[in-house]
């Protein structure tokens, strides 16, 4: 739902730093997985036919938040928003651009350190300019930066209670409609969403937890969609002369029947695996297996590296704003799960990962 799910945590370790790129990598392939599935409404605005039966027509939230991931994956537009957590405020520039089905982005950060997020289509250049590197990645088409936000069907009525607000309300000049999406466990978080009924963009968000407390915010300051966008909008503003580059090294081949031995024995109500990869990271001495874990919109992510090594320091749980970290050593293995999720959620599934022999041992 909130920009920082696409931009990676910034960490002393080459390995952490590269973690999380790869959990930003996971959660926009989950989505992307979950936007070829049959839909509960049509995503162009359409109301139902006359013969649809209650059941299959969607609902009046449901429209909105289907009109509202509709205008984040097909319109042009330039945003200025401030991002809320843990006190701190952080100020970015959002540019998206669809031509030719070929997908621009670029997320800014206006304060401080200057981070800029570049995305031409399947790829995404992150430019850190205080740790002078450059970090690329692969990210599905589908993805976006400005982040995830909830897409539900039938089955995810189960875990989720999606109503509308009661009222009203303006934001930078702009009438918007509020949906409030409510877990109905403690293993997922919530959100308000604020949808603005002219464009369907998401004007201001927030992430809650069952309580109904903040725990992040997006709101934008200033919203356009221009009728067009030029290429120049999408270069780095900052001199990358002496920057390092690292690129994800994806294995391939004869990895794939090694990779199949780790699995989580025991999962949250409504959670399965999604993606198994296996990927090269700087800094983590060999090759280390990736899985995910969806309920269909939280993910989380399940790390499990090939041996111990000397940096290797987190042990347990920890939390910024929405991402939750927990880590613990299985026979020899270091296992780190983390996602947009509550605490307890993570080290769930850390807890319950366990080795598997690969078929046919």
């Amino acid at each position: 739902m909130l920009p920082m799910r696409r931009m990676p945590t910034l960490r002393a370790s080459d390995r952490l730093t590269w973690l999380a790129l790869l959990l930003a990598a996971a959660a926009a392939g989950s989505s992307a997985a979950a936007d070829g599935a049959p839909a509960v409404s049509s995503r162009t605005g359409v109301m139902p036919v006359r013969n649809e039966t209650d059941s299959d027509r969607p609902s009046e939230p449901q429209k909105w938040l289907d009109r509202m991931n509709k205008a984040l994956t097909t319109l042009d537009y330039d945003g200025v928003f401030s991002h809320v957590q843990n006190g701190e405020i952080e100020t970015l520039r959002i540019i998206h651009r669809v031509e030719d089905r070929q997908v621009m982005e670029r997320l800014v950060s206006l304060d401080g350190s200057g981070r800029e997020f570049i995305r031409s289509g399947s790829e995404l250049a992150c430019y850190l300019p205080d740790q002078r590197r450059i970090l690329i990645q692969q990210l599905p088409q589908q993805s976006l930066l400005l982040g995830n936000l909830p897409r539900f069907d039938g089955a995810m009525r189960r875990f989720y209670d999606v109503r509308m607000g009661f009222r009203h309300k303006r934001l930078i000049g702009r009438r918007a409609r509020l949906v409030v999406v409510t877990p109905k466990d403690q293993y997922r978080y919530g959100y308000r969403l604020w949808i603005d009924e002219a464009t369907g963009m998401p004007l201001k968000t927030q992430l809650c937890d069952g309580r109904g407390r903040v725990i992040e915010q997006v709101v934008f300051a200033s919203l356009t969609t221009p009728r067009e966008i030029p290429d120049s909008a999408f270069k780095p503003n900052i001199s990358i002369a002496g920057f390092v580059t690292m690129r994800e090294a994806p294995m391939t081949g004869s990895a794939d029947a090694a990779i199949a031995s780790w699995n989580a024995l025991k999962l949250p109500p409504g959670f399965h695996m999604s993606v198994r990869t296996e990927q090269v990271i700087p800094g983590a001495g060999g090759p280390v297996e990736h899985i995910v874990y969806t309920d269909g919109f939280a993910t989380v992510s399940v790390f499990v590296e090939s041996h111990m090594h000397p940096d290797h320091t987190l042990s347990g749980g920890s939390q910024i704003g929405s991402s939750s970290t927990y880590a613990t050593v299985v026979d020899g293995h270091p296992v780190t799960a983390v996602g947009e999720v509550p605490p307890v959620t993570v080290r769930f599934i850390a807890s319950s990962v366990q080795a598997r022999p690969p078929p046919g041992r």
